[in-house]
C-alpha cells in the first residue's frame, strides 16, 4: 500500500490545474520572463529576506495586538445537596448548599441542627447526606449561651438558660464526666451531642423523639440528644479521631444574622449571569455560560 506524502506536489483530493490556467493571452512576459527580469526578481527577494525587524529600545514593548473582546471564563452551574426523601426546611437547604458551594466545612464532615424542627442532618466531607433524625434540644428557646454556664452545676441553671446555642462550631470527639463518648459542640458552654438520656422516666425522652411533632422536643439543659442507633451508626463514625463542623441553626434570630457569610449559590449564579450579559452588551466580554 502506498501512502501519500503530506507535501506531495499534487494533493490526492484535488486535480492539478491545467497548463493554460496561469497564462495571459495578452502578454508573453508572464509565460516566458526574460533572464534579466528573472535575476532582478530573485535579487529583490533575497534583499527582502535579509532585512532585520526594527529593534525595540530598552524598557519598551511591542504594541499588543487587539483580538477583540476578551473571552470571559465560563460560569459554572451551581450544585445543590441531594436530600432525597429527607424532610428538609428552606434554612437547612440554604446552609447545606452554601457549604457545598463554598467549601466552608474545610473537607471535614459536618452536621446541621435545625432547632425549629428539632432535626439533625449528618454529611460526609463531600456534602453527601448520610442520615437525618429527630433530636431533643434545650428546653428554652434562644440562640445564645449565658456566659460561664458551662462551669455551673446543673441545679443552678435557670429554666430560661437551658438553651442550645446557634452558630458555627468545630465539633470534636470527647467524653463526659461519666466516661461516656460524646461529640462536643461548644466545650466552654458544656454543650454536646450524645445518646438520649433516659435516667428520668418522667421526662419521656424516648416518646418525645418518636412523636410526629417537634413541639415536645424541648427538654434538655442544652445538649442535643439523639436516638442511640443514629448516634452510633451515623454521627459517631464521622467524628472518630477527627474534627467536624457543626452548624446549629437559630430558632429566634434569622439564619442570615447568625451565618453572615452564607449565600444562596443559585441566586449568586443568576446575578453573575445577568452581570455577564450586561458586560456582553457593552462589548467588554464574550460570554461562555
Amino acid at each position: 500500500m502506498q501512502i501519500e506524502h503530506r507535501f506531495s506536489s499534487q494533493t490526492p483530493d484535488r486535480d492539478p490545474a491545467p497548463p493554460h490556467a496561469f497564462e495571459s493571452k495578452s502578454s508573453t512576459w508572464i509565460n516566458r520572463p526574460p533572464l534579466l527580469t528573472t535575476l532582478a526578481v530573485l535579487f529583490m527577494g533575497l534583499a527582502a529576506c535579509q532585512q532585520t525587524p526594527p529593534r525595540l529600545e530598552a524598557g519598551t514593548s511591542a504594541a499588543p495586538v487587539s483580538a477583540g473582546p476578551t473571552p470571559a471564563a465560563p460560569l459554572q452551574q451551581p450544585r445543590a445537596v441531594n436530600f432525597a426523601a429527607a424532610p428538609v426546611s428552606s434554612d437547612v437547604r440554604f446552609i447545606a448548599n452554601w457549604v457545598l458551594d463554598s467549601g466552608d466545612n474545610r473537607q471535614m464532615p459536618f452536621v446541621i441542627i435545625d432547632k425549629k424542627n428539632a432535626r439533625v442532618f449528618v454529611f460526609d466531607p463531600a456534602s453527601k447526606l448520610l442520615g437525618s433524625s429527630p433530636v431533643l434540644l434545650g428546653a428554652a428557646k434562644g440562640d445564645d449561651s449565658v456566659p460561664g454556664i458551662g462551669t455551673r452545676p446543673l441545679a443552678q441553671v435557670l429554666p430560661e438558660e437551658k438553651t442550645t446555642p446557634a452558630g458555627r462550631f468545630v465539633g470534636e470527639p470527647g467524653r463526659n464526666t461519666s466516661g461516656e463518648d460524646i461529640v462536643w459542640v461548644d466545650y466552654d458552654a458544656a454543650v454536646s451531642m450524645h445518646r438520649v438520656r433516659t435516667a428520668n422516666p418522667k421526662e419521656h425522652r424516648l416518646a418525645r423523639l418518636a412523636s410526629p411533632t417537634a413541639a415536645d422536643n424541648r427538654i434538655s439543659f442544652g445538649c442535643v440528644n439523639m436516638p442511640p442507633a443514629f448516634y452510633e451508626d451515623v454521627l459517631s463514625p464521622q467524628f472518630k479521631a477527627r474534627y467536624g463542623v457543626v452548624y446549629v441553626l437559630p430558632d429566634v434570630k434569622r439564619v442570615e444574622e447568625v451565618f453572615t457569610e452564607a449565600y444562596d449559590p443559585a441566586k449568586r449564579w443568576h446575578a453573575a449571569v445577568s452581570a455577564r450579559r450586561a458586560a456582553d452588551a457593552s462589548g467588554k466580554t464574550r460570554t461562555r455560560l
